[in-house]
């Protein structure tokens, strides 16, 4: 069988009826910027998360360039974030003027490492940009004990993880900004770019609401230099359609989670883990193994696809070399050389999971044979 990561395909015929009913009324209405599907989504994203505004932006980069926008950071001030995530949230401390600092990431679960955060502050650091990567958050206890007692603004990148919670308080509403990618890809994906920033403070979100529309909150008056990132009408009408599923649809990641583990228990791979301290939505099912890239190369003889996320840490990319600080990062040096994600959405089946474990065992087994263990 070939397992593809993802399937947008199957899962736009389950929701064709009500998504084609959707997008007529849009289309009928003839407003697709700023109207009332926008306002609605940020109204129902904002309740679903335990916060009091949401502001829809273009896209998940955007959210992070106007979430620091809002909260005022630029020349001048540090912000840490972690080394082992995507290039978009050092991108969007760049944009702004500020200088990216990378901490190092938890060995099992990948997030930002309260202890490589602390050490990472210096005088000038001004916020923290926290990733909860895979769909499964920080130790936010911690995190924001530590943005607490140095006065640092804490600002989520969420991009993977709508729906997971640390202690009961769910993603996006810890820090003062959350911010969302809605990518197609993501757990609650627009069938285009997409993204929202989220808040509990009335300030940061008109701030935000006036960043998204160059600046301006009465027409042709610009209070800020802005940008033109607005979620649009159509966009919008997707992601309602699609909320309403989003507990059912990771519900079922998890499902695919707990079969993935039933299945490759005792194999000589690296499983996910669990903090115990909230829901995981597996945004991605990622493996370890020190023979990753043989191991992929197996995989895909066998018609399994499978993705690297992150091959190079950030602070060995070539676009943040003199633009960033860091100390020493062994944790995120390894992961970016053992990290194996494979195929994770809601509309997976249980033969093909079996499919993607058959593969693997075989896979490790003919490397054993051939004297090449996997971990």
């Amino acid at each position: 069988m070939n397992v593809p990561m993802l399937d947008l395909a199957t899962e736009m015929k389950e929701l064709e009826p009500e998504l084609s009913e959707a997008l007529r009324g849009v289309l009928a209405s003839g407003h697709f910027i700023l109207g009332n599907q926008g306002k609605a989504l940020e109204a129902e994203i904002a309740s679903y998360l335990g916060v009091e505004h949401g502001v829809g932006v273009a896209n998940g980069t955007d959210a992070l360039i106007i979430a620091l926008r809002a909260a005022e950071l630029g020349p001048g001030d540090e912000v840490v974030t972690p080394a082992f995530t995507f290039a978009a949230t050092a991108e969007a401390i760049v944009h702004v003027g500020a200088t990216p600092v990378f901490a190092d990431v938890d060995a099992a679960t990948y997030n930002l490492d309260p202890a490589s955060l602390e050490a990472a502050i210096t005088p000038a650091t001004r916020a923290v940009i926290v990733v909860h990567l895979y769909g499964q958050t920080a130790d936010m206890a911690a995190i924001g004990a530590i943005c607490r007692r140095r006065n640092l603004v804490l600002i989520e990148d969420c991009a993977q993880a709508i729906g997971a919670d640390f202690d009961g308080r769910r993603a996006g509403a810890w820090g003062a900004l959350g911010c969302f990618s809605f990518y197609p890809t993501k757990n609650l994906g627009a069938y285009g770019d997409a993204g929202m920033v989220v808040t509990r403070d009335a300030r940061l979100a008109e701030r935000a609401r006036m960043l998204r529309h160059h600046g301006s909150r009465v027409t042709y008056r610009h209070e800020l230099v802005g940008y033109n990132s607005r979620l649009d009408e159509l966009q919008a009408a997707v992601l309602r359609v699609k909320l309403k599923r989003l507990a059912g649809m990771n519900a079922r990641r998890r499902a695919h989670a707990a079969t993935y583990r039933r299945l490759l228990a005792g194999a000589p791979f690296g499983l996910p883990a669990e903090h115990g301290r909230g829901e995981h939505v597996y945004h991605q099912f990622t493996i370890r193994t020190a023979g990753r890239d043989a191991l992929r190369d197996a995989l895909n003889e066998r018609g399994i696809a499978t993705s690297i996320y992150y091959p190079i840490p950030l602070h060995r990319q070539p676009a943040f070399e003199r633009t960033a600080r860091h100390p020493p990062l062994p944790v995120s040096e390894q992961a970016a050389q053992e990290v194996l994600s494979l195929p994770m959405y809601p509309q997976l089946t249980d033969g093909a999971v079996q499919s993607v474990c058959d593969a693997l065992r075989a896979a490790a087994r003919g490397r054993m044979l051939g004297g090449e263990r996997p971990d």
